[in-house]
């Protein structure tokens, strides 16, 4: 039965992959009005929309008319154009004035520089969009059984508008999603989602390319008992590389947004920025192997990290053929 309660806000998401679903389904649980546009994906996404009660709106002016905060939670290599998007929308003749101002939220894993320039598309179009520099640390939103309490992700946020200072129940709204504002400063709040991931997926990669190793060398088994017996922590964290097949396709531009980051904030040159090397794992993984086929949700393979590492071998072996 439908709440007779009018809905806090509205909330656009582009797009409604797992971690969109994820935010969709915390918000409407919290009695927020939550739309998308998905004209030009595939059925099977209109009707992951349609199953978790996010509104499909026909186009883009339609979704930031609707909307009083949009979210961008994309592929990092779609950040930019989906922003474009929002912009090129919000400065149409069809967008249609409002009292209050349209919030843009990039929580993509992108860079500090990537988010200005992002900035710089709603400023230089003169769009009356704010803009958030945001990302997303953590997994899906997620109820507990108990069917009240949620297992958040953490959101960080930066640059002059503060979520919680938005007018249309922007307070709760950032309560909600577990945002925290970190600085005034616009890239500080992608920064952070850099460095953090540098440090989780740098480990991953790190892990799948030792147990690759390991596995043509016969040697697993005895490099799994050392792990646990010297180095507990890695033993657990290598299990990471079961869970990554699915995002292993998105992780790749996201290491070259880390490495970017690392040599221009980190002052490190390019030589010494591994996380082109990593990309490169990311690719394989995601283009050269039976595991770039997994789909969340649809596992069939990698579900072990010595199945991972067959894999790997096995893509990296086809490769080295195909150059020989």
């Amino acid at each position: 039965m439908a709440s007779l309660t009018p809905p806090l806000a509205t909330i656009g998401i582009l797009s409604v992959g797992d971690m969109g679903v994820g935010i969709a389904r915390l918000l409407t649980a919290n009695n927020y009005r939550v739309v998308t546009n998905a004209s030009d994906r595939s059925e099977a996404t209109q009707n992951r929309a349609r199953q978790n009660n996010v509104e499909l709106l026909p186009n883009d002016i339609e979704l930031c008319n609707a909307a009083d905060y949009i979210l961008s939670i994309v592929p990092p290599s779609d950040a930019y154009s989906t922003a474009q998007r929002i912009s090129n929308a919000t400065t149409d003749p069809a967008f249609q004035p409002r009292k209050t101002p349209l919030y843009f939220l990039d929580l993509n894993a992108i860079s500090p520089s990537s988010s200005r320039h992002i900035a710089q598309i709603f400023t230089t179009q003169d769009s009356p969009a704010l803009f958030i520099d945001g990302s997303i640390i953590g997994n899906p939103p997620k109820q507990n059984a108990d069917d009240t309490t949620w297992t958040l992700p953490s959101i960080p946020t930066s640059g002059p508008h503060a979520l919680s200072a938005a007018p249309q129940n922007g307070a709760h709204l950032a309560k909600i999603l577990n945002t925290t504002h970190i600085t005034p400063t616009i890239s500080s709040a992608s920064g952070l989602k850099m460095c953090f991931s540098a440090l989780s997926k740098g480990f991953t990669a790190l892990a799948i390319a030792s147990l690759t190793t390991a596995h043509n060398l016969n040697c697993i088994p005895e490099l799994q008992q050392h792990l646990e017996t010297f180095n507990p922590g890695a033993a657990k964290a290598i299990n990471s590389v079961t869970r990554m097949p699915p995002k292993a396709y998105r992780w790749v531009y996201e290491m070259q947004e880390i490495a970017r980051t690392f040599e221009e904030e980190g002052g490190f040159v390019e030589g010494e920025s591994m996380f082109r090397a990593i990309a490169g794992v990311y690719e394989l993984v995601a283009e050269g192997t039976e595991l770039g086929k997994e789909r969340t949700g649809e596992r069939a393979r990698g579900e072990s990290v010595e199945d991972v590492a067959v894999l790997m071998s096995e893509g990296a072996r086809r490769r080295k053929e195909k150059t020989e």
